[in-house]
């Protein structure tokens, strides 16, 4: 055993002359020689192939997306902020003292951590047995299954608040919980939401554990609780903390839930700075805010980069996910019982995930005349007292335009990061570098959308960059957005790939771009199936950017679903739920395809 090892730590010597070009023997093994590896990224001749296009070419890959970045969303957010802390060319923090000495703000501050951490754990308890069955066990469905947990994620979140509120209203399913504007609503609709992170970041390694070593432990005589709690459950204590980290992040910043089963009573950080922003024109106390948002964002994202880097060095331990067994519905306390966790997750999946939007499906075919397709037939007009300036349709048609242009930017972008991060450079300055710039691209998940879209306007007002009129802002916005789900989602793939494949062809004469396309390039390809979905699904559900930015002549659909919700009449109510039914069927219809086009080494959340 020891000496294979040793071998496994060694690249083969390429042989020259007669015996390089000698064919291999019938069984198909070529008998070479070791060497051990004393310059993993530089061939014999001390030339540097080990690199997938060169220093030159990871300088331009990090470059164009830093560039990207530093243009469209450092400089937007750095402009609104600016008005908060400058006072005719001067440093003014007034608006500092203002802020925190009023009750107001530390009331708001308490609601945001408290929501942010009450959603984190619930979706942490009920997702790990969600990851457990949809990952590790297979049943009839389970495609669509995966899907459809995931179409929460993508939903315009001022239609699920909408759709919670139904579900919970006194004339509601479940109205007799009494839970309609309470804060336990808002932290329901917060694990509606994050439950797909949790489910996917902890599945995607689970199905790629050795199953030996809980085996061993059940061999030895551990229950399976003890074999979990003691095997399993540390194995996976990475991808829990990093899906918890990247929870938290998504509920400290959630805005449509909180506006509208919230209101005034239970503001966030977030909704606050809209507030002030659009109804107050308060800049100086949005910016500060922004500054505590921004506070809080680097904290949680400081701490899923080091719990990522752990999960991604487990990725290594299994290449591919490990042959799931079918789902077993024995008693509880026998061996493979799988009755507990596939409760759980059913009654999630029945009572959280789709009772809310089983509600939204029956409340637009309600008519005032009593059951039909009549709101859906409305689609095609421009709603009560021409709520509208176009149809809902034509809507839609903009919302999947932009979403193509907006996935395209999305993907390129996060593609030659992905590419670069998942290098690990032998110097300390090269590991800094690159952790620098994957947590530049995470920023954007978790500062305020309102933020970017109204930094926008503020920013890109005047040449050279004055696209307040050009159809190129709302794709731009949108990709900045998906950008961190598409690094998140190809990143893991790149990271298990064995190093010492691109060293093994390096030796053999590839050049550095051919290295890329034979070694990096299948995987690669198998991960963008499931990255051109989320972020095609994100495009088409994103509103709090798109609602600063859209014209009136070009609406997408989930602003023109707003407009309709602020709108008073039955017809443009019940419009309003049919065009939420219609953006849910096209993130479903997303995620499937998606989902097929997923590969075995395909990455997640």
């Amino acid at each position: 055993m020891d000496a294979d090892r040793d071998r496994l730590a060694t690249v083969p010597t390429v042989r020259t002359g007669p015996e390089r070009a000698a064919r291999p023997p019938a069984g198909g093994v070529v008998d070479v020689g070791y060497r051990p590896i004393t310059d993993v990224n530089h061939t014999p001749g001390g030339q540097d192939r080990g690199g997938w296009v060169g220093t030159a070419g990871v300088v331009v890959a990090a470059a164009v997306p830093l560039a990207f970045l530093a243009i469209f969303f450092a400089y937007p957010v750095a402009a609104l902020v600016a008005r908060g802390f400058i006072t005719d060319g001067a440093l003014d923090l007034g608006g500092v003292a203002e802020v925190f000495s009023s009750s107001r703000t530390w009331r708001i501050i308490g609601l945001t951590f408290a929501q942010a951490i009450l959603g984190t754990l619930g979706a942490v308890l009920l997702g790990v047995p969600g990851a457990y069955v949809l990952y590790c066990r297979s049943f009839p469905g389970r495609t669509l299954v995966r899907a459809l947990v995931t179409v929460p994620f993508v939903l315009p979140t001022v239609v699920v608040g909408v759709a919670f509120r139904s579900l919970l209203a006194s004339s509601g399913p479940l109205g007799f919980l009494g839970l309609d504007g309470t804060f336990t609503a808002i932290v329901l609709a917060l694990v509606f939401f994050n439950y797909a992170v949790v489910v996917r970041t902890v599945g995607g390694l689970w199905e790629r554990l050795d199953p030996r070593t809980a085996q061993a432990a059940r061999a030895l005589g551990a229950s399976p609780a003890r074999a979990f709690l003691t095997v399993t459950l540390p194995a996976l204590g990475p991808a829990i903390a990093s899906a918890a980290s990247v929870v938290f992040l998504f509920c400290a910043t959630a805005f449509g839930v909180v506006l509208v089963l919230g209101g005034l009573q239970f503001g966030t950080v977030e909704t606050e700075i809209w507030i002030q922003t659009t109804q107050f024109l308060n800049l100086r106390a949005a910016s500060v805010l922004s500054v505590v948002q921004l506070v809080v964002v680097v904290a949680a994202l400081a701490v899923f980069s080091r719990t990522r880097a752990r999960r991604e060095r487990a990725l290594t331990l299994h290449g591919s996910p490990a042959r799931t067994a079918p789902l077993q519905l024995t008693r509880r306390g026998r061996p493979g019982s799988d009755l507990l966790p596939a409760v759980v997750t059913a009654v999630v999946a029945g009572v959280l995930l789709l009772a809310p939007m089983l509600t939204l499906l029956l409340r637009s075919l309600r008519t005032p005349d009593g059951w039909g397709l009549d709101n859906y037939w409305a689609l095609g007009s421009t709603g009560g007292d021409n709520a509208l300036t176009v149809t809902v349709w034509q809507a839609a048609a903009n919302s999947l335009r932009i979403a193509v242009d907006a996935t395209t930017l999305a993907v390129l972008m996060g593609v030659l990061v992905a590419l670069v991060v998942s290098r690990r450079p032998r110097s300390a300055a090269g590991r800094r570098a690159v952790a620098w710039l994957d947590g530049a691209v995470m920023l954007p998940l978790g500062v305020s959308a309102v933020t970017v879209g109204f930094g926008f306007l503020i920013a890109l007002n005047h040449p050279p960059l004055d696209l307040r009129s050009s159809p190129v802002l709302i794709p731009i916005a949108q990709a900045i957005v998906a950008l961190p789900l598409v690094v998140r989602t190809v990143l893991p793939v790149l990271r298990a790939i064995d190093p010492r494949q691109r060293q093994v062809a390096a030796v053999l004469g590839a050049t550095p771009l051919r290295v890329l396309l034979t070694v990096d390039g299948p995987y690669l390809v198998r991960s963008l199936g499931l990255a051109i979905g989320f972020a095609f699904a994100v495009s088409l559900g994103e509103f709090g950017a798109t609602s600063f930015l859209s014209r009136p002549d070009r609406p997408t659909l989930p602003v023109v679903v707003f407009r309709l919700i602020g709108q008073p009449g039955a017809l443009n109510q019940g419009m309003a739920l049919a065009a939420a039914v219609v953006l849910a069927l096209l993130t479903a219809t997303v995620m499937g395809l998606a989902e097929r086009l997923r590969g075995e080494h395909a990455g997640e959340i």
